[in-house]
C-alpha cells in the first residue's frame, strides 16, 4: 500500500528527475516535429504540480494527492504528457491508500485517456512505452508496489527501446522516442519513493 504522502512525494520527485534531465529528452526530440523541446515541455508539466504537491498535508489521502497533480499539470500543460495523470487520477478518486491493483487500474486508466486526448494516436511514442508498461504491470500478478514499478520499469524501457522500430524518423535520426524517453524518467523519479 502506499500513502497519499508517498504519492505525493513520487510525483515530486518525478516531476524533479524530468527537469534535472530535460535538455538530454529535448536532444531526442524528432517526432512530431523537431523542435527539442519535449524535455522542457515535459519538465513545465509536470513541475506545474510541484507547488500545490507541496501545500498538501503530509495525511492527504492518495486520491487527493493524483487529483491535486493532475488538476496542476493540465492547467500548467505543454504537450500532452498531462493527459496521462488525468486518468490515473480518476482512477485513485475517492482512495484513501493504494495497492498494486490500485495502481494498475490508474495506469490503465492514464493510458486509455491519452489515447482518447490525442487525434491520430502513433505507435513509437510515449502512448506506446506507457501501455506496454501498463499491460505488463497488469499481466505481472506483482503483489508489493516495489515490485509492480520495477516491472513497469522494465517493460517501458524495453518498449522504449523498441520505438525506433514503430517510426522510421526515429530509426533514421538513430534516436528513440522523446515523449517516451520523458516518461521513463519520471517514472525513474516516482520509483525512488
Amino acid at each position: 500500500m502506499i500513502s497519499g504522502k508517498i504519492l505525493r512525494d513520487a510525483i515530486i520527485s518525478g516531476a524533479n528527475n524530468i527537469n534535472n534531465q530535460r535538455s538530454r529528452v529535448d536532444e531526442l526530440n524528432v517526432f512530431p516535429v523537431p523542435d527539442g523541446d519535449t524535455g522542457t515541455n515535459m519538465g513545465m508539466t509536470v513541475g506545474a504540480s510541484v507547488a500545490e504537491l507541496n501545500a498538501l498535508d503530509d495525511n492527504c489521502t492518495v486520491g487527493e494527492a493524483a487529483k491535486t497533480a493532475a488538476s496542476a499539470m493540465l492547467r500548467g500543460a505543454r504537450g500532452n504528457s498531462g493527459l496521462l495523470f488525468r486518468g490515473f487520477s480518476k482512477a485513485l478518486e475517492g482512495k484513501k491508500e493504494a495497492d498494486t491493483a490500485d495502481i494498475i487500474a490508474a495506469l490503465k486508466k492514464g493510458v486509455e485517456g491519452a489515447y482518447k486526448a490525442v487525434m491520430k494516436p502513433t505507435e513509437g511514442t510515449i502512448l506506446t512505452v506507457a501501455r506496454v508498461a501498463s499491460e505488463e504491470a497488469a499481466a505481472c500478478g506483482a503483489q508489493e508496489i516495489p515490485a509492480l514499478w520495477d516491472v513497469v520499469m522494465a517493460a517501458g524501457q524495453k518498449a522504449l527501446d523498441d520505438t525506433p522500430n514503430l517510426l522510421p524518423v526515429l530509426k533514421k535520426a538513430g534516436v528513440v522516442d522523446a515523449g517516451g524517453q520523458g516518461i521513463m524518467v519520471i517514472f525513474e523519479g516516482m520509483g525512488k519513493v
